[in-house]
């Protein structure tokens, strides 16, 4: 498997009182470190009385003699979803309403517990830049214009992390809200020109490790960012990658790259950046959008076809800072209850038929022990 070092965070738990968080108190600032929002509400069990109920004999007992009330906690288990909705000619449709839509789990309709049209939520992001030696001549385009986006995208609410990948996955800037740090970790990003091997069916060199056939982890690079990075941390998450959409040599297949992002909730965008110079030296074309639509319309991302273009790229950039304030989101507690780990299909409709960009399912697989 790739390195990536990555700091452990708390998974959270999609309960009743997360539903608070997710449309309050994850307006405010984010602490520093994410924390385990509160998993579960407190019901007072029957005969026990609030301190606004006791009587007042009772309020006038010595502290050490009264009796506090007991709780019981009770653990409501919400699928979360956050989309955009666009119109027919791709324009974001800001203003809608929870009874503008229906939710399908597995085919059987859902009935929406909480719904808002939040754009403010903090945000967690990641940024996968492609160092292998076929962005070579687009490489410094992403880095510029990558900059640029988050100098814009980022608020004092938000993190973001950059990850590089070539022969191999590294981290090379944790999560931070300095758009410096995220900046200076672009600019460190270096072609990986130290060794070759043939480009498939080509001939042509492109950097990979000795003795391997590694060149470009493109999907080991997607699992560790969604299960290391990504998988713990709460509220709305979505990856960017800076890659014409070649892997070469990881260990894992695209699927595994898909069910990480979707168990982690992460919506990804894959800016595809092709150098044309280099494969059409060896009179080859590109072949990676079809597998990178795989993973975007799985997620509720998308691919946008930038190749080594500088206005497409900030373009591309821009509508996706748009999407990304434009999200709604809404929950529901699904009518099947089973936590057994098992993959359920995603739907969400449109009343207007208009086009919801959503991810396609997830994985109800058992939450985390209530604290005790």
């Amino acid at each position: 498997m790739s390195k990536l070092s990555a700091n452990r965070r708390f998974s959270p738990v999609l309960t009743a009182a997360s539903i608070l968080i997710f449309l309050g108190a994850m307006s405010a600032a984010r602490p520093a470190s994410a924390q385990n929002p509160a998993s579960s509400t407190a019901v007072p069990q029957a005969g026990a009385q609030t301190p606004a109920a006791q009587k007042p004999a009772d309020a006038q007992k010595p502290e050490d003699e009264q009796t506090p009330a007991e709780t019981l906690k009770v653990s409501v288990n919400v699928v979360g979803l956050f989309f955009n909705v666009k119109d027919k000619h791709g324009a974001l449709m800001p203003n809608l309403t929870k009874d503008d839509f229906e939710v399908f789990e597995d085919g059987k309709p859902q009935t929406v517990k909480y719904f808002a049209a939040e754009s403010n939520l903090p945000l967690t992001l990641g940024i996968l830049i492609d160092s292998s030696g076929s962005q070579l001549r687009v490489l410094d385009m992403e880095k510029d214009v990558g900059g640029a986006f988050l100098r814009q995208i980022l608020t004092d609410k938000d993190e973001a992390y950059v990850i590089d990948f070539n022969i191999d996955a590294e981290l090379i800037q944790d999560y931070t809200r300095d758009v410096h740090r995220l900046q200076a970790a672009l600019n460190k990003v270096k072609i990986n020109t130290g060794f070759s091997s043939p480009v498939p069916g080509a001939g042509g060199p492109v950097p990979t490790a000795p003795g391997s056939q590694k060149g470009t982890v493109l999907y080991d690079a997607v699992y560790l960012s969604a299960h290391d990075m990504l998988a713990k941390e709460v509220g709305r998450k979505a990856m960017i990658l800076l890659t014409d959409g070649e892997d070469e040599g990881s260990q894992l297949k695209i699927k595994d790259a898909i069910e990480a992002a979707q168990k982690s909730d992460a919506i990804i965008y894959v800016l595809l950046c092709a150098d044309r110079g280099f494969y059409g030296s060896f009179q080859v074309g590109y072949s990676g959008e079809g597998e990178m639509r795989k993973l975007t319309e799985a997620t509720g991302g998308r691919v946008i076809n930038v190749g080594n273009k500088m206005d497409k790229l900030k373009e591309a950039f821009d509508q996706i800072a748009a999407e990304l304030r434009s999200q709604y989101n809404l929950g529901y507690t699904p009518t099947n209850s089973v936590q057994d780990g098992s993959y359920r299909k995603l739907e969400v409709k449109s009343k207007q038929n208009y086009k919801v960009q959503c991810r396609a399912g997830y994985y109800a697989t058992p939450r985390e022990p209530l604290p005790q």
